[in-house]
């Protein structure tokens, strides 16, 4: 793992587990994957952890609220879920380490609860990170921005795949 990553499990005593690691090598070589792991396996950290490394290595540094650089204006990473609300807490548990680890990397939710102000924004200012559901991706592909928003896609990350397809 690169820094600041190590560090931030060697100061948990955390070591990645290997199922961390593996899914890590997989995306870093374009391949796609599928976790099937228990609760509190460290699935959200599994998913998110290629995005997190290549954002805060590659991409475009930019704070919260800071304006858009040139060099990379769509979302970087997609996460769909069936629930909102697994949207809004896997939000809350990837806030912990970027903020620990001061990642510049924007997440954001979008669900049908989200402001249209909110919306309007996201389009011409996408988050690095977008957590949403399947109705709304089906909105943002439908919408005129739908190139800006997704030029610069690398991830898809879906979760509760039982729920999402039939």
């Amino acid at each position: 793992l690169p820094e600041p990553f190590a560090s931030w499990f060697r100061q948990r005593g955390w070591q990645p587990r290997p199922h961390q690691l593996e899914l890590l090598g997989l995306a870093q070589s374009g391949r796609s994957s599928l976790l099937i792991a228990p609760t509190g396996a460290g699935k959200t950290l599994a998913g998110f952890l290629p995005s997190l490394i290549d954002i805060s290595l590659n991409a475009v540094k930019r704070r919260p609220g800071a304006a858009l650089s040139s060099a990379r204006r769509g979302i970087h990473t997609l996460y769909i879920s069936p629930l909102k609300a697994l949207a809004v807490d896997i939000e809350r548990n990837l806030a912990t380490p970027v903020a620990e680890m001061d990642l510049a990397v924007r997440i954001e939710t979008r669900t049908g609860d989200t402001p249209q102000s909110k919306r309007q924004r996201q389009k011409l200012n996408p988050p690095d990170i977008l957590l949403t559901t399947p109705e709304q991706i089906a909105l943002l592909i439908a919408s005129r921005e739908a190139d800006l928003l997704f030029d610069g896609l690398k991830y898809v990350i879906l979760d509760e795949l039982h729920s999402l397809v039939t």
